[in-house]
């Protein structure tokens, strides 16, 4: 008798132990999912920053404006512009060769792509297959990007080392 009581004492312990492993395994997937679940939505960038070499942040090109979309359906979009981009007297017909030089110089401040994004939950990273792109050169292109969260905004950086040193905050729209 002695035996059954200790037999059912270790199962009902290792069976108390499986749980809570469990339900410590279901928790840290459940933070981890969290994380990634608030990327869909329409977020408007609040500043692009670049890192000296000292470490000190300070507004990319004077300031930049722009949109970043995640559909929650792994289709994502990004419109980067130079700061007050739409205030200009410059009007230009859409498609055609014959625009000043003073309007193709303005069309550069303004950087667009459409892709896929897949998320790669265990690194907080989100990777960007180009569809389309405003510089052709980068069509199909396969970028990664670091995301964090700080209480409401949205904190990107590029993982390649070329714009290692870019940090793009974004507030999401409501």
């Amino acid at each position: 008798m002695n035996i059954k009581i200790v037999l059912c004492a270790i199962f009902l312990g290792l069976a108390f132990n499986s749980c809570k492993d469990n339900k410590v395994a279901k928790e840290e997937t459940q933070q981890t999912n969290t994380e990634a679940d608030k990327l869909p939505g329409l977020w408007s960038l609040q500043a692009m920053e670049q890192k000296d070499s000292l470490g000190n942040w300070s507004k990319w090109r004077g300031g930049m404006q722009g949109y970043l979309l995640y559909d929650g359906d792994k289709n994502m979009a990004l419109h980067l512009l130079k700061k007050d981009y739409e205030k200009t007297d410059l009007r230009f017909p859409n498609f055609t060769d014959t625009i000043s030089e003073a309007a193709l110089k303005h069309l550069t401040g303004s950087y667009i792509y459409i892709g896929n994004y897949k998320i790669l939950k265990d690194q907080n990273i989100v990777e960007h297959t180009r569809l389309s792109h405003s510089n052709p050169g980068d069509w199909g292109k396969v970028v990664q990007r670091r995301f964090s969260f700080q209480g409401d905004t949205l904190i990107v950086q590029p993982v390649e080392d070329k714009n290692a040193s870019l940090r793009l905050k974004w507030l999401k729209e409501k």
